[in-house]
């Protein structure tokens, strides 16, 4: 175990996102509306611990609300868009959730039904990517490509693109184009930094492109020890922004998968114990910690920040096959066993 949580406790935590699920499928954030990344990452977490039904109705939740381009509305209240814009990393982290889902089930039946949908989203996502491999960051309600490209949403989408070539391979429709975007953008989240704005202050541009797969071995060492200090709470998390003297939880745990993807569990798992402060009676987590105020803030509790502790969890501790799902992300499908593409053993994840 990871030392930090029991069994029992990682499915109170996934409870607690089934409980402020909606009627029609959408798990929200705490301010009310839904996105579509958010979501998938709350279906993976009850995926974990099994909470199958609650599951199944988000996926079908996203089926419904995708449009005719593959994307889905930046934000949506009770199942209509308030913001219309479509976000390339929203639309490409559906094949991650789809590969995890297959991963933690088996259910080829599923994989199938949901392929239509991956296909729509992936090739929405490839149809903003620039000539250099970056990949801008939306699509505007009037069509028009975003003028610039995001470090952390594009270290996404470097996963997603190959959960979906994985996807696509397994089920008998490989998709070069993917892994060709794919192979384009991880040349440019490593080596050219230039290619995106500057967020350099959110802690998410520091390993993101490391926990998406771009980045692995030395560099992402090299990159993991750079801001370490700037980042970094010893005994609380890590900080959302440089400049603020606040943890958050989501981030933390993704640092977590962040460092298991490179084995160094020891510090995974010490920074796992870190963030635990903000673990709620009920099994769910506050946002993040104000450290000078001494006060939650922003004084919510939130499903993602559950669902980044259970994918943590699962990580560290190998619950289900998708374990490894954040530690592959770097692996080409040509790199990998071929035996039901990793579908019938658990693997040795942001």
């Amino acid at each position: 175990m990871s030392g930090c949580m029991q069994w029992e406790e990682v499915v109170l935590t996934a409870r607690s996102i089934a409980a402020v699920q909606e009627a029609d499928g959408g798990v929200p954030w705490p301010e009310g509306h839904v996105d579509a990344w958010n979501h998938i990452e709350c279906l993976m977490a009850m995926s974990v611990a099994g909470l199958t039904g609650p599951v199944r109705r988000g996926y079908d939740w996203l089926v419904r609300t995708q449009r005719a381009d593959g994307s889905w509305p930046m934000k949506l209240v009770a199942g209509e868009a308030v913001e219309q814009g479509g976000e390339s990393n929203h639309a490409a982290y559906v094949a991650v959730g789809v590969w995890h889902e297959l991963l933690v089930t088996g259910d080829e039946e599923f994989a199938r039904r949901m392929w239509p949908v991956v296909r729509t989203a992936l090739d929405f996502v490839v149809g903003l990517q620039t000539t250099r491999g970056e990949i801008v960051w939306e699509r505007a309600a009037d069509g028009r490509p975003a003028a610039y490209a995001l470090l952390t949403g594009c270290a996404s989408i470097h996963q997603g693109l190959r959960c979906g070539v994985l996807l696509g391979e397994h089920l008998g429709d490989p998709q070069p184009d993917w892994e060709l975007a794919a192979d384009q953008l991880g040349h440019v989240l490593a080596a050219h930094p230039e290619a995106f704005a500057d967020k350099s202050r959110f802690s998410m541009d520091w390993y993101y492109p490391i926990l998406g797969g771009a980045v692995r071995g030395p560099a992402a060492e090299a990159r993991l020890a750079e801001e370490w200090d700037t980042f970094v709470e010893t005994g609380l998390g890590i900080r959302c922004v440089s400049d603020q003297p606040w943890v958050t939880g989501a981030e933390t745990c993704e640092l977590v998968l962040t460092l298991d993807a490179l084995g160094e569990r020891e510090r995974a798992r010490r920074l796992f114990s870190d963030m635990q402060h903000l673990r709620h009676e009920d099994g769910s987590y506050w946002t993040g910690w104000q450290f000078v105020n001494e006060k939650h803030f922003p004084y919510e509790r939130s499903a993602y920040t559950a669902a980044a502790v259970v994918l943590a969890a699962d990580a560290l501790d190998g619950h289900t096959p998708a374990s490894g799902v954040f530690r592959d992300a770097g692996v080409h499908v040509t790199d990998r066993p071929t035996a039901a593409c990793g579908c019938s053993h658990a693997h040795s994840r942001s």
